[in-house]
């Protein structure tokens, strides 16, 4: 991974910096290595979500083997990944306007996923991106399901909503592959309610729609964020994406985070 590093232009100073992310992500994997263990599955796949961090806590963690980063906003992903290593796999996790999916698809050749998928319309918007930029790689989706009943929170709802979404993306978009549910659970409280909702909901749309992730694998979880991974684990997920405890606090950045959320709130008032 040392080559890998070496490409990207940030100084040693940067990256002395960040010098604790590579033993925060490798006492993750550690603690989630050892959980799996004990509970005699494998371990999830770790997500080291590095929104709002500058280039050099990136590659810290690529350091030491972490491919796997989760991204919140377009504008600040498109700014990030033309400069990072393309054998990056990015997540990208946050709330995703329709009107960004074209941006993101074209600005990130190597976005892995997009999980937060919570509507037909934002998914069709995908699946022509895809067709446009790269009509031979498709794209990998996760159907957010908003397992908390949170106002403040995006996806369908669980249920009969959830399996329409998730047939939609089966059936209508041709170059998006549903992988898996994702969900968010409640902050600060016991969530293994909302957790066991979403594998609950991944059972039903694999039965109903006879749905399976690539080579047949299931459908993956993806739940758990660094308050409640752990439990998240423990109820099944396979996809966890941990930030504050890897990188510490988020640092907001005025031209890529700050911009996408002014640009939401544009939206969202000329919704009212």
């Amino acid at each position: 991974m040392a080559a890998i590093v070496e490409t990207a232009s940030v100084s040693a100073e940067e990256l002395a910096e960040w010098a604790g992310v590579g033993p925060a992500i490798e006492e993750t994997r550690a603690e989630l290595e050892a959980l799996a263990t004990t509970l005699g599955k494998p371990a999830p796949r770790l997500v080291a979500v590095s929104k709002t961090k500058p280039n050099a806590a990136v590659l810290a963690g690529v350091a030491v083997g972490q491919l796997a980063f989760g991204e919140n906003y377009v504008a600040e992903l498109c700014e990030k990944a033309p400069l990072l290593p393309a054998e990056i796999q990015w997540h990208f996790i946050g709330h995703l306007q329709s009107n960004k999916a074209k941006p993101l698809v074209e600005g990130v050749p190597n976005l892995f996923v997009v999980e937060s998928v919570d509507s037909t319309k934002l998914a069709k918007k995908l699946d022509n991106a895809v067709k446009a930029s790269r009509p031979d790689r498709p794209l990998r989706v996760m159907a957010q399901v908003n397992t908390s009943g949170e106002a403040s929170k995006s996806g369908a709802e669980p249920g009969d909503d959830a399996v329409e979404l998730c047939r939609y993306i089966d059936k209508e978009c041709e170059n998006l592959v549903l992988v898996g549910l994702m969900t968010i659970g409640r902050y600060g409280e016991d969530c293994s309610d909302c957790f066991e909702c979403l594998a609950t909901n991944r059972d039903r749309v694999a039965e109903e729609l006879s749905i399976t992730g690539p080579g047949g694998a299931a459908l993956e979880l993806s739940m758990g964020m660094s308050a409640d991974y752990v439990q998240a684990t423990q109820c099944g997920s396979t996809n966890v994406r941990v930030g504050s405890s890897i990188f510490g606090s988020r640092a907001y950045k005025a031209s890529s985070a700050a911009a996408d959320e002014a640009n939401a709130a544009k939206a969202a008032a000329s919704a009212v």
